[in-house]
């Protein structure tokens, strides 16, 4: 499982030009999904979500979580996490989950998270053709990778 979070003052999801969810201060988080990730990709990644320490404290230092400030958090699936881009130039997709297995372990993801944050996380549409807006905060981007563990 693959993520790209961005500590946001604000983000929104539009679908069709309507908006479909949005968030203020807090995260947006990109998920790419493959088919060999499990629960326990899940379980790390949540957990490493909910307690990373990158929101400022009252001496503008990085030392508090989305939990310790009470963040909001986005979710959209973005399969293009994925991408190898070794050869050419177009890059290739087949490392991304199949359909049938990203759509359980994307909505599992979201389920634990929201039972981790204790309480309802806004998402895209899985699939859906999306405009993704934010203003990043910071900036403060993280890719993470459960199968790398950095």
């Amino acid at each position: 499982m693959r993520v790209l979070l961005q500590r946001v003052d604000h983000a929104s999801v539009e679908i069709g030009g309507k908006i479909h969810s949005s968030i203020g201060s807090g995260l947006l988080i990109l998920v790419g999904v493959c088919n060999e990730d499990t629960d326990d990709d899940i379980s790390w990644m949540v957990r490493k979500i909910v307690q990373l320490r990158i929101f400022d404290d009252d001496n503008g230092v990085m030392n508090k979580s989305v939990l310790d400030v009470g963040g909001e958090i986005l979710v959209v699936s973005q399969f293009t996490l994925w991408a190898s881009y070794k050869k050419g130039n177009r890059p290739s997709y087949l490392r991304a989950g199949s359909h049938e297995v990203t759509v359980p372990i994307y909505n599992r993801f979201c389920d634990v998270l929201k039972t981790e944050m204790g309480k309802d996380i806004s998402t895209g549409v899985f699939g859906a053709e999306m405009s993704v807006k934010l203003t990043n905060n910071g900036p403060v981007t993280i890719f993470m990778d459960s199968k790398q563990k950095e």
